[in-house]
């Protein structure tokens, strides 16, 4: 599986790219914040909301602290998505949020 660190996803939307970044973390976890223009689905959910993620499209996958985002990852891969894993998580995440 594919891994970018938080500082990488953070330069890039700094430069205005358009990234389709997913949250895993619990409800309560993404009150506290989350990154801007993250779609939130909580790892529980992920596989019965396949519907709302394009194929064609790739996908960064977040959490905590990065072990659920990866398991997220190993299942969207095996469903043949293209999904890259955020190493560290939220927990190393030094930029904005909303």
């Amino acid at each position: 599986m594919e891994e970018v660190k938080p500082f990488d996803i953070a330069r890039r939307l700094k430069n205005d790219e358009n990234l389709n970044i997913i949250d895993v973390r619990e409800d309560n976890e993404v009150e506290t914040g989350k990154i801007p223009g993250a779609k939130h689905i909580p790892l529980g959910e992920i596989l019965t909301r396949l519907d709302e993620l394009d194929k064609e499209k790739e996908y960064i996958m977040v959490c905590r602290s990065g072990n659920r985002s990866s398991l997220a990852s190993e299942w969207l891969t095996e469903k043949g998505f293209k999904v890259k894993n955020m190493v560290g998580g939220m927990s190393n995440w030094e930029s904005d949020m909303e």
